[in-house]
């Protein structure tokens, strides 16, 4: 089970990186679990300093800006 993480306070953009993210994991019919981590000191533990951001199982992927669910797909599930 891949554990993605959105890093946000709640902001537009925020969201959005959340439905993408969520579009991309059932296109991979992937078994999941989307946390939404919006404490800033718990945002603070995995070193960013801009939101949003994706973690996959722990690691940082993607920081500060919103891509496609076709481009999350291969950043969850890479070839």
């Amino acid at each position: 089970m891949k554990k993605l993480q959105v890093l946000g306070t709640g902001c537009p953009k925020c969201k959005k990186l959340a439905e993408n993210t969520e579009a991309a994991a059932k296109a991979l019919g992937i078994e999941y679990e989307i946390q939404k981590v919006t404490d800033i000191n718990e945002i603070m533990t995995f070193s960013v300093m801009m939101t949003p951001a994706l973690a996959v199982d722990g690691h940082v992927k993607i920081v500060g800006k919103v891509p496609s669910p076709a481009d999350i797909e291969k950043i969850i599930n890479p070839a």
